[in-house]
């Protein structure tokens, strides 16, 4: 009698269905790590102009008026970064389209810099918070962070 060698039609099935409920559950996980990765280059932009905003409050003991424009190129991801004299927001762009045109805002906690310090901020916006980071989940951030 003949000893049968490899796999049954049902053993390759049943590989085939594991594999496919595999990446079922990676790829939605997948694209929302992609996601956050790319917001997080939008709170980086929003970060960099409140580092700017920092050193203009240590020189003037002031925030800046709303006149006060930042240097700002567009980036990949990032198509606007705004001051309008009490909150940073920065507006996504090529991410996906339940992200795309929303925001980032920065905001600090209090308009008293008389001492030449923003004490901490306040991280919010319209991207959803599943994908915003941890540093920004509707909470307040401290100044060095």
């Amino acid at each position: 009698m003949n000893k049968q060698k490899g796999f049954t039609l049902i053993e390759l099935m049943i590989v085939v269905a594991i594999i496919a409920i595999l990446a079922a559950i990676a790829l939605p996980a997948y694209s929302n790590y992609t996601k956050k990765a790319k917001v997080s280059e939008v709170i980086l932009a929003a970060s960099s102009l409140r580092t700017d905003i920092s050193e203009y409050v240590a020189t003037n003991n002031a925030l800046p008026p709303d006149t006060w424009k930042p240097d700002f190129q567009k980036t990949q991801y990032v198509s606007a970064l705004d001051w309008n004299g009490t909150t940073i927001t920065a507006t996504a762009q090529n991410i996906s389209g339940d992200i795309d045109s929303k925001t980032i805002t920065l905001t600090p906690t209090s308009t008293n810099v008389a001492n030449g310090v923003v004490p901490s901020w306040t991280c919010s916006g319209s991207i959803d918070t599943k994908f915003r980071p941890g540093s920004c989940q509707d909470k307040t951030v401290s100044a060095g962070s």
